[in-house]
C-alpha cells in the first residue's frame, strides 16, 4: 500500500466517537443516580462491545435481571451491527460531541432489533459481512470461508483493539485486495509501488472492479437549508437501506464519486441539474466522518475510506419532498 494510502488508513482507524452514555432512568435503583459514562467509541468498532467498560461502570444501579445491552439516541433503538461511526454520521446531521446515548440493560426490543447475544453475534455479524464483501469482489466467498481458525480470531481481535498492522497482515490473505488508484499514480508516479510476481498475480485477480458499497439514505421529508435544522429520526422506516455493488468503468476517464453515486441513486440526479451542477435532491455525502468532494476519484475513496468488512458505507442526506432539478 502507498505512503499516502497508509496514512489515510491509519486516520480511519484511529478515529473514535467521544460518546456520553446515560442508564435509563426505568433501570436506576440507586439515589443518586450514577453519572454517565464518557467514552472514546472507535468509528470503524461496534456499540455492544463497549459492554465491558459499561457494564461494570452502571452495574451499582442495576436492578436484579439477565443483562442485554442495547443502546438508543433519541428514542431510537440503535442497531448494533451497524458500525458506531456509520451510526453517528447517519443520525447526527449536525454532529453532535459528545454524542449522548442512553445505554439498557434489560428491556431489549426484540420487535425492533434483531438478538444480540454479546461478543459472539457481533463477531459473526462481522464475518458474515465479511464474506458477502468476498462474494461481491471476486464472486466467491471460499477465502474467507476457509480461513483458518487461529487467522480468523486474529483478525476479529485486530478489528476489536483497533491493531492495523495485524489486521493487514491477515486480511491480506484473503486476497481481497484494493483497487488502482490511478489518480494519485498520475499525479506522482514515484507513489506506484514495483510488484513483484506475487503481488502482479494478486492485483490481477483485482480486475472485476465491483466494489462492496453499502449506502444509508436519510429521508428528512421536508427541506433543509442547513443541518442544525434536520429534524431527528423517529424510526428506522425514515433510512433507507441500499446493499448494492458499484461497478467501476472507466472507458478513458476517472470514475468518481459523483458516478458512483450516480449509479446507485440515478433518480436524484435530474439531467437539467446535472447541467447545472447540482446533485439533483441530495443535500450531504457523508463517509467516515467528512464529506468528500463529488469529483474525488472513486478509487481513491474505496481505498483509503472502506471499513474493516471491506465494504464502504456511505450515508447520504435527501430532501424528499423538494421537487427534483430544483
Amino acid at each position: 500500500m502507498q505512503g499516502g494510502e497508509k496514512e489515510a488508513q491509519r486516520y480511519v482507524w484511529d478515529g473514535a466517537i467521544p460518546l456520553q452514555v446515560h442508564l435509563h432512568d426505568s433501570e436506576v435503583t440507586t439515589l443518586p443516580p450514577p453519572p454517565p459514562a464518557l467514552i472514546l467509541a472507535p468509528r470503524i468498532g461496534y456499540l455492544p462491545l463497549l459492554s465491558s467498560q459499561l457494564k461494570p461502570f452502571f452495574s451499582g444501579a442495576l436492578p436484579p435481571g439477565v443483562d442485554t445491552i442495547w443502546f438508543e439516541y433519541k428514542g431510537l433503538p440503535l442497531k448494533w451491527y451497524i458500525p458506531t461511526g456509520v451510526l453517528f454520521d447517519l443520525l447526527c446531521a449536525e454532529p453532535e460531541r459528545p454524542w449522548n446515548l442512553t445505554v439498557h440493560f434489560r428491556g431489549y426490543p426484540g420487535n425492533i432489533l434483531i438478538p444480540c447475544d454479546g461478543e459472539d453475534s457481533v463477531k459473526w455479524g462481522y464475518i458474515n459481512s465479511l464474506k458477502e464483501a468476498a462474494y461481491i469482489i471476486h464472486g466467491s466467498s471460499k477465502n474467507v470461508m476457509n480461513m483458518s481458525q487461529p487467522d480468523q480470531v486474529e483478525l476479529w481481535r485486530s478489528v476489536m483493539n483497533g491493531k492495523l498492522e495485524t489486521y493487514n497482515r491477515i486480511s491480506s490473505k484473503l486476497k481481497l485486495g484494493i483497487i488502482e488508484d490511478d489518480f494519485s499514480e498520475k499525479v506522482n508516479p514515484s507513489l506506484k509501488p514495483p510488484h513483484t510476481v506475487n503481488e502482479t498475480e494478486a492485483t490481477t485477480t483485482l480486475k472485476t472492479s465491483r466494489i462492496p458499497v453499502r449506502l444509508y439514505l436519510c429521508n428528512t421529508n421536508q427541506d433543509f437549508e442547513n443541518l442544525e435544522t434536520v429534524p431527528p429520526f423517529d424510526t428506522w422506516d425514515q433510512i433507507s437501506y441500499i446493499n448494492r455493488p458499484v461497478e467501476i468503468n472507466k472507458e478513458g476517464k476517472y470514475f468518481t464519486l459523483y458516478d458512483a453515486v450516480k449509479s446507485i441513486l440515478p433518480e436524484f440526479f435530474h439531467p437539467a441539474a446535472e447541467e447545472e451542477g447540482k446533485d439533483g435532491v441530495i443535500k450531504v455525502v457523508r463517509i467516515q466522518g467528512i464529506e468528500p468532494k463529488m469529483e474525488i476519484p472513486f478509487s481513491w475513496v474505496v481505498n483509503n475510506l472502506m471499513n474493516p468488512d471491506y465494504f464502504l458505507h456511505i450515508c447520504v442526506y435527501i430532501n424528499v419532498g423538494r421537487p427534483m432539478g430544483t
